[in-house]
């Protein structure tokens, strides 16, 4: 039976779509069922989104497996570094840092030149953040699994991956599957409004670019975006 499904998994192009699907659906609907229960309460929401990204984890991980694949398909190693190699990384990881940041400015501004006015994100469910040191170092743990590092492996590992195996010719294939995962990456942050579907879908884009840039080295990625959480984080602490 795994062989079978596997052998679907990686030749039949309805198969593979299928596989995207049932790592997304699963998450909007555990979303829509388990939000009405988290109530006003801010912390339970967001641990609603958390179990959400931790359900797609688990099912990329099991599609791997069917695959008879393993990380580092997505470029995700566990290898130990050296100094010149881990210097390396972290001066990529601030690059693309730059990078993804300027995709979130254009985004804002392509958003003010056509609306007029920028619509701000609606951030209210990080409220419990504010001038709260305990909360703010318990969430940053949650945020660098589930964000940082479960983001990345969804948006850019997971989804450009599968998407440039659907039988396209390599380059088109590329490019659809980076641009496909950054509509994607930005329709999931709805809940910031039209102003954050666009700043994150441009940041998305910029990160997908990197990852096929950089040959998919995945912990580059999850260093730039785990920089990009810290900030936001500190910047709604001291809100």
């Amino acid at each position: 039976m795994r062989s079978t499904l596997g052998h679907l998994l990686n030749t039949n192009p309805v198969a593979k779509l299928l596989e995207i699907l049932l790592v997304y659906a699963p998450a909007l609907v555990a979303i829509t069922l388990l939000k009405p229960f988290a109530g006003d309460n801010l912390i339970r929401q967001q641990a609603v989104i958390w179990v959400a990204n931790v359900v797609m984890l688990i099912l990329v991980w099991l599609g791997l497996r069917l695959r008879g694949e393993n990380c580092s398909h997505f470029g995700l190693t566990f290898k130990r570094l050296s100094w010149k190699d881990g210097f390396q990384m972290f001066g990529l990881s601030l690059v693309v840092l730059a990078l993804a940041v300027i995709g979130f400015v254009f985004g804002s501004i392509l958003m003010a030149n056509i609306t007029g006015i920028p619509e701000g994100a609606d951030m209210s469910h990080y409220a419990y953040l504010e001038n709260n040191l305990f909360m703010l170092i318990l969430t940053l743990c949650g945020v660098y699994l589930v964000s940082s590092f479960g983001e990345e492996v969804v948006y850019r590992g997971f989804l450009i991956n599968r998407i440039s195996e659907f039988g396209l010719p390599p380059k088109s294939a590329t490019v659809v599957a980076v641009l496909a995962s950054a509509v994607i990456f930005g329709l999931a942050h709805y809940s910031w409004g039209p102003m954050g579907i666009v700043q994150t879908g441009f940041m998305g884009l910029a990160l997908g670019v990197c990852y096929v840039k950089l040959k998919k080295r995945l912990w580059i990625l999850i260093l730039a975006h785990a920089y990009m959480d810290t900030m936001l984080m500190l910047q709604l602490y001291f809100a």
